[in-house]
Formats: C-alpha cells, sequence, structure tokens
C-alpha cells in the first residue's frame, strides 16, 4: 500500500469561536469540475488526476481515524478525528476539513502565517483503493480517484506536488504500474475485437 500526497491552492481560514478557542478549515481536496482546470491534478505531461465525488464517502461513514497535520507532519499534530478534534465532510466542492486548534500554541506559528497569507493551501494523504483509468477528449490520460482511505489533512506550506521525496517517488512507481496495467489490457481488448472481427469475416 502506498501513501499518495496530493496539494491544491485553496483558502485555509482560522476563526476565533465565540467561547474561545480557534478552529482551522479548508478544503484538502476539490472533485473534479469540467469548467474548472485547476479541479484536475497534472501528473505529468499528457496525464493528469481527479476526483470523483464518491471518493470520500465510505473513508468518512467508516470513521476512519484522520491526522490533522501541518506539512504532513505528525508531530505537528493539531487534532484527529478519532478525538473528534478534527471533523470531515464532503460538499459539492469537496472534501472539507475543520480542526480545533490546540489553546497553548499552534505548529510553526501556524495562525500567524495563515493571516499574513504565507500559507494558504491544503492537501491531503491517502491509499487508493479504486481508479480508473480513461482517456479524454483531448487525447489526456486520466486517472479518476473512486475511492481512498484517508491518512492526513491540512495546510501545507507549498500547495504543489513535489516529486523530489521519497514518499512521491514511490507513488509514482505505483502509479505508473497501474497506467501499465491499464494500457495492457486496453492493447488486449483492442486484438480481440481484431480477432473476433476476423472470424467474422471468414
Amino acid at each position: 500500500m502506498t501513501i499518495e500526497r496530493r496539494a491544491k491552492l485553496r483558502p485555509v481560514r482560522v476563526e476565533e469561536r465565540s467561547g474561545g478557542g480557534r478552529t482551522l478549515s479548508g478544503y484538502a481536496a476539490v472533485f473534479y469540475d469540467p469548467s474548472n482546470p485547476d479541479t484536475e491534478y497534472e501528473m505529468w505531461e499528457g496525464c493528469c488526476e481527479r476526483v470523483s465525488p464518491g471518493a470520500f464517502n465510505r473513508a468518512i461513514a467508516e470513521m476512519q481515524d484522520v491526522q490533522c497535520c501541518f506539512n504532513h507532519d505528525s508531530d505537528s499534530l493539531m487534532g484527529r478525528t478519532a478525538s473528534r478534534t478534527c471533523r470531515l465532510s464532503v460538499d459539492n466542492v469537496g472534501l472539507k476539513y475543520e480542526t480545533d486548534l490546540p489553546t497553548v500554541t499552534d505548529p510553526a506559528n501556524l495562525v500567524e502565517l495563515i493571516h499574513r497569507g504565507d500559507i494558504a493551501g491544503s492537501s491531503f494523504s491517502f491509499i487508493a483503493r479504486s481508479v480508473t483509468w480513461s482517456v479524454d477528449q483531448d487525447g489526456c490520460e486520466v486517472r479518476t480517484l473512486n475511492d481512498v482511505d484517508l491518512v492526513d489533512v491540512g495546510p501545507v506550506t507549498n500547495p504543489a506536488y513535489k516529486a523530489t521525496t521519497t514518499a512521491a517517488r514511490s507513488a509514482h512507481a505505483t502509479v505508473e504500474q497501474e497506467r501499465r496495467e491499464w494500457q495492457r489490457k486496453r492493447d488486449q481488448d483492442e486484438v480481440d475485437v481484431v480477432k473476433s472481427q476476423m472470424t467474422l469475416d471468414n
């Protein structure tokens, strides 16, 4: 099982609660919208990834223990769903998270950095359980996430996926293997169609 990470530039907000305390919220992932190219992730040239609206339903229904961390770092833990200090929900935009920030301190002065606009993106880590590969009308290969296990959500310093880390390289290899298997099956299906047509012609 390979953990993958994706990030997007989406507003992160901190709200002061009337009874004291602060709540951090943002969208960890957005669903694909054909009218908005920013809702798909370019994996490499000629290949993109999209998130289907049902991708997080099972994970939320199963109440998976998902951490809210800064930069995917468990040492910068801010909350988690198991203790209900982090709450996940899905709307027509995507996967939203809301976390009750610790009252004593916050990782790397996170609140101030968000208020200053230094941090403006969120990300999520996941394990893909069901994906679909296809080719769109522009000839781009598309990997669609249909069902995932969630690992963590939260704000990130760089809301762009960096393919230089060990985890990223591992995830890339996994996706490439998926892609090769899909291409092999597609090629075999084409051969079967040709054979079937030749049999009919004879």
